[in-house]
């Protein structure tokens, strides 16, 4: 398999293991015990998909490298997953925004790759699809919830919609692996899905109460290892025993 064919698989456990990172930061500060547990196990579901993931690429690479090398031994810019999936958690309502943003990507995106004609990235995405269609509902009813609550809950809401929109366009623009992956019959088609996304999050927004923000001026680099300062910090805390105790083993 080609070395573009890797890096596809890698992009997609990226996006899952940083995420997943991210959402395990909340273990034991959630706002109420039930939703302390709820984002935690978010988060297992994410970094079991990374799992997978980076299973498949050592498997597809064939230098005898593991999941653990993959997920604790690269460097900042050979991460390549998506800007919006490292940003701060910040309060409740901004993690469950930039949640809400992935996982309505997430959903359209992981739909598609099912039928991908690569049958072990097919089958990875049929078992994720059933963790992954809860995170949606989860996501979309805590957006509602508090965008059409009460006016502080709604304006925390519309500010973390304002600040994290412009890290939301990355989600469906291809580059040229997305493209290279799509007709390779490998990797899902954006172009096709972003319709169905915008469609999605406007539907969503109009119950909350929400306004998408006016500027279309989107950030991006994330895919080409161009990441923001926060990927750094991240990988420092989620990387630290393993580069301070190499092969360390439990």
């Amino acid at each position: 398999m080609s070395t573009n064919h890797l890096n596809y698989i890698l992009r997609l456990a990226d996006n899952a293991m940083i995420l997943g990172q991210r959402l395990s930061e909340w273990c034991g500060h959630g706002p109420i015990l039930e939703q302390d547990i709820a984002i935690t196990n978010i988060a297992l579901d994410f970094i079991g998909q990374a799992r997978n993931l980076y299973q498949y690429a050592a498997e597809v690479e064939g230098k005898n490298r593991t999941e653990d090398d993959f997920a604790f031994l690269r460097d900042p810019l050979d991460y390549k997953n998506v800007l919006l999936v490292e940003q701060p958690n910040g309060n409740w309502g901004q993690t469950i925004m930039r949640q809400f943003l992935y996982d309505s990507f997430n959903f359209y995106f992981y739909n598609n790759l099912k039928n991908s004609t690569d049958t072990q990235l097919a089958a990875i995405a049929e078992k994720s699809l059933k963790e992954i269609k809860y995170h949606l509902r989860y996501s979309s009813e805590w957006v509602v919830r508090l965008g059409d609550g009460t006016e502080e809950s709604h304006q925390k809401m519309q500010t973390a919609l304002d600040d994290l929109w412009m890290y939301s366009g990355e989600l469906c623009t291809p580059d040229a692996l997305d493209e290279e992956m799509h007709k390779a019959g490998i990797g899902v088609d954006l172009a096709a899905i972003q319709p169905l996304y915008q469609e999605k999050i406007n539907t969503t927004f109009a119950k909350a109460t929400l306004q998408i923000p006016d500027n279309n001026w989107m950030q991006s680099g994330g895919k080409q290892g161009k990441h923001s300062e926060h990927l750094g910090f991240i990988l420092t805390e989620m990387q630290y025993m393993q580069r301070t105790y190499p092969n360390v083993e439990w």
